[in-house]
């Protein structure tokens, strides 16, 4: 029986995984892409482990609706969970691992002429590439390149520090470690990375949305520009695990800038906030939990 809990959670992960398409050419507001892109990506990883969690909690003894249960699904589902359990560790050493390497980096500040706008905590980076990023888990830090200085004057420097700031706000970079964890745990989902995009894109978005409360839309439009047209180069890319950067590198670079720019341009929209029925969406992974007490 446990069994048909597992076939029957992979096939409907696959299925609430299947028809998502992108909204890019749709008429829905920042709230709603929000809402539609993070039900699809979370809720069927999540639909999976929860079962996995609710077959190993059985036991491998005894029956449901009394059909008997079988020692090899209890072992798939420790297995899996042990294998989720390697890969999130994993994922936390690289982001540790790249994160010292960039903390090896910094230089003082009293090494160059900082501008005042940056906090005296954030760590300053001595490469010629523009590079801006919140790097950490719940309380990231400011990583600044002396490029970055170089590169932009005061007006478009605060633009991209108040972006960055909104990072912070959101605590972008510790959401985004456990989305990253559903996706490289089960990377074989449908859409998974057009929705990882996807939510790349609509985190840049707030992000955008929220620093243009304090600066010009036309500064980060033009800062954006600037940041693109300065990749940051292979040799020095850091591993993303804890990162939200103001330029980060995408697939269709040109059509996420172009999105992006026009939204600063022309949007009206507030910000995206706390969505109830989100979570509600999400409860529907806790349904192999239900199937608890037919377990005898």
């Amino acid at each position: 029986m446990h069994s048909v809990m597992i076939g029957g959670s992979l096939i409907l992960a696959w299925l609430l995984r299947y028809g998502w398409r992108s909204p890019h050419d749709c008429q829905l507001n920042l709230q709603e892409r929000w809402q539609k892109a993070l039900v699809r990506f979370v809720l069927s990883p999540l639909l999976v482990f929860v079962n996995a969690i609710a077959i190993l909690s059985m036991g491998s003894a005894g029956q449901m609706m009394g059909v008997p249960v079988g020692k090899v699904s209890y072992a798939i589902a420790g297995i899996f969970l042990l294998y989720c359990g390697g890969r999130i560790l994993q994922l936390i050493l690289t982001g540790w691992q790249s994160l010292k390497r960039l903390e090896n980096l910094a230089i003082a500040h009293s090494d160059h002429d900082i501008a005042p706008s940056i906090s005296a905590d954030a760590k300053l980076i001595d490469i010629n590439l523009p590079f801006a990023a919140q790097i950490g888990f719940w309380r990231s830090r400011l990583f600044v390149s002396t490029g970055l200085l170089n590169t932009l004057d005061a007006s478009h420097l605060e633009a991209v520090l108040c972006h960055e700031r909104a990072h912070a706000h959101y605590h972008d970079t510790f959401w985004f470690f456990w989305l990253g964890c559903c996706r490289q745990i089960m990377p074989w989902l449908p859409n998974t990375q057009a929705l990882w995009e996807e939510l790349l894109l609509l985190r840049e978005l707030r992000a955008d949305l929220w620093a243009a409360q304090y600066t010009d839309n036309l500064l980060l439009a033009e800062s954006l520009v600037v940041m693109v047209q300065h990749r940051i180069a292979p040799a020095f890319t850091p591993e993303f695990t804890f990162t939200a950067a103001f330029g980060e590198n995408q697939n269709n670079c040109a059509s996420r800038l172009e999105e992006r720019i026009n939204f600063l341009l022309t949007t009206s929209e507030s910000l995206p906030k706390f969505s109830w029925r989100s979570f509600l969406w999400l409860g529907f992974a806790l349904m192999p939990l239900i199937a608890m007490p037919l377990h005898s």
